[in-house]
């Protein structure tokens, strides 16, 4: 597995910066403000800074319109079905269905993808009594607007020293029959997490729920069981730079002088093994996004890091092995058909 294949580039280091320096405002404004799911404030920039190397308003519109969408199918829809369990899943396979759909006709990637794993989320936690849900939707939306408005101001501070290619265009469109494997391949994967979550009751594992949704973003087995391994990797990376962390800071944890630069420092190392692999969601990718959530929703005065980040490990390696299984099984059974064959039809 080549994880260190790609050279480094002025214009890769300043991403890097952007990245690191991005995610740790983020962190830095929610925590000064008192505002609850620190996790979305850490990890939305992340996902913004590092799937898309220089903002564009095509980016932000996508970033803006899932949190809108979402916010409208989480209030109205949990509202209204929230109490009908049989109902309600029927609903998210659906949701799901066309966020995939619009991951795999690649010009809406981002927005797909942004709102695969909002959606997932927001709907696991809505179901829960105790959540205020307007709290819960608006503290999604206010993160993506100061996303957005972070990636914008990083791109004026540390712009790319040279003007970047445009990414290749593929060599042939995807086929009709690829674009429904992959998007029923994803929704199914993403509904039945959402409904494993609920009925066991998992509230506090949501690393291992955005596991689940990130291993489907290569949109086929391959590069699910590909992502699996670095995922794994970049897990362990992660959790033990968060463990080192809690023990450096010991009792210092609720002073966010020394939290910001821990952070910065840990999102800077896998910003770089991000952009070394120029693979997408890899380890470094699997490293940032672990540290954004362990630092955005666990860390806090009296919280135990190093429980949670042992208990994350554990949460997310099964996780990993669970949707890997079922993934495979899904595959081959749309497979077995030709509208929803992955590979092409002969004849």
């Amino acid at each position: 597995m080549k994880l260190w294949d790609h050279p480094m580039s002025d214009n890769d280091l300043r991403q890097c910066l952007r990245i690191a320096t991005g995610a740790t405002l983020g962190f830095t404004f929610n925590k000064l403000m008192g505002w609850n799911y620190g996790v979305f404030y850490t990890v939305t920039p992340m996902l913004l800074l590092g799937m898309v190397p220089v903002m564009s308003a095509h980016a932000a519109r996508q970033l803006l319109a899932a949190a809108v969408v979402c916010g409208l199918e989480v209030g109205i829809l949990g509202g209204l079905f929230g109490s009908h369990p049989g109902m309600m899943t029927l609903i998210a396979f659906f949701l799901f269905l066309y966020k995939f759909a619009c991951m795999s006709k690649g010009s809406l990637f981002l927005f797909g993808a942004n709102s695969v794993i909002s959606l997932s989320i927001m709907l696991h936690f809505a179901s829960y009594p105790t959540t205020d849900l307007n709290e819960l939707i608006f503290g999604n939306f206010y993160a993506n607007i100061l996303s957005v408005m972070i990636a914008y101001l990083m791109t004026f501070l540390i712009p790319d020293t040279e003007p970047r290619q445009p990414p290749p265009r593929p060599a042939t469109p995807k086929q009709s029959h690829r674009m429904r494997h992959e998007a029923l391949m994803g929704a199914s994967i993403t509904t039945l997490s959402f409904v494993v979550f609920q009925v066991f009751d998992l509230s506090d594992s949501l690393s291992a729920q955005a596991t689940t949704i990130l291993l489907l973003f290569p949109m086929h087995w391959n590069g699910a069981m590909g992502y699996a391994r670095k995922r794994g990797m970049g897990t362990i990376l992660g959790v033990t730079f968060g463990l080192a962390g809690q023990l450096l800071l010991y009792d210092w944890s609720d002073l966010l002088l020394f939290v910001v630069p821990l952070l910065w420092l840990g999102s800077m190392l896998f910003s770089y093994m991000h952009v070394k692999e120029s693979s997408g969601s890899g380890a470094g990718f699997g490293g940032l996004t672990t540290l954004g959530i362990l630092f955005g929703q666990y860390l806090s005065p009296g919280g135990d890091l190093v429980y949670s980040a042992l208990y994350r490990v554990s949460s997310i390696f099964f996780a990993i092995v669970v949707t890997l299984m079922i993934t495979y099984l899904i595959h081959r059974i749309l497979n077995s058909f030709e509208s929803t064959r992955f590979g092409p039809i002969e004849g």
